[in-house]
């Protein structure tokens, strides 16, 4: 169980304020004020949210007492819930981070829209409401843009299309094996890691050409 003491040092470590943690949690500055001076008890769905939100700022928290801030870290994420949780965590970072703009590269959208099942219509509605801003590389050919709304789409021929896509958002780099029965992704926690791959987006970018009707 998360500590009193254990929230303040987190956010003495991250240089939070009651208001950043708020911010980040998706709770009031008061609730958190009301927690920290021990005027009110928080629930577990409340905990929770303070653990997702310092969990996401690669805090880890040590028995009732430690904590320490990790320096890089690779999550693994399988099969259908895996997969929708990997984007929640896209969404939780893209939230509270200054930079909007994801990068995905090797896609296939029925893959994706398999995995995600009914969570394909939260995905894009809450990429919409965050103002995200995508660059997705398809197949030559491809034409299935379900992500139009807020992506912007090229072709890559099928000679530099690899089969292993990679999702580049916040400080994260993913790299993604769909096969026919499931999914893993490896996510990569790790602003280097994430820059040198979204420069190397970049570079197949200006290898790309832009979709049209009539191939």
């Amino acid at each position: 169980m998360l500590t009193i003491d254990q929230i303040r040092a987190a956010r003495a470590l991250l240089d939070w304020s009651q208001q950043d943690l708020a911010e980040h949690a998706d709770l009031s500055q008061t609730g958190i004020a009301r927690i920290e001076n021990g005027t009110n008890k928080p629930n577990s769905k409340t905990i929770a949210k303070i653990e997702a939100a310092f969990d996401r700022a690669n805090i880890e928290f040590i028995g009732t007492s430690g904590l320490r801030k990790r320096t890089g870290e690779i999550r693994t994420y399988e099969g259908q819930q895996g997969f929708v949780d990997f984007l929640i965590d896209a969404y939780e970072r893209l939230k509270t981070s200054e930079n909007k703009n994801v990068v995905v590269n090797n896609v296939d959208e029925h893959d994706f829209m398999k995995w995600e099942g009914d969570y394909c219509e939260i995905h894009q509605a809450r990429m919409e409401e965050l103002q995200a801003h995508y660059k997705i590389i398809v197949r030559e050919g491809d034409t299935n843009f379900t992500a139009s709304d807020y992506a912007e789409y090229r072709w890559l021929s099928s000679e530099f299309f690899n089969d292993i896509s990679y999702y580049v958002y916040a400080d994260v780099a993913a790299l993604i094996n769909f096969t026919e029965n499931n999914v893993r992704v490896f996510a990569i926690h790790s602003l280097d890691i994430a820059n040198f791959y979204r420069k190397e987006f970049d570079n197949v970018w200006e290898k790309t050409t832009t979709p049209h009707k009539n191939n």
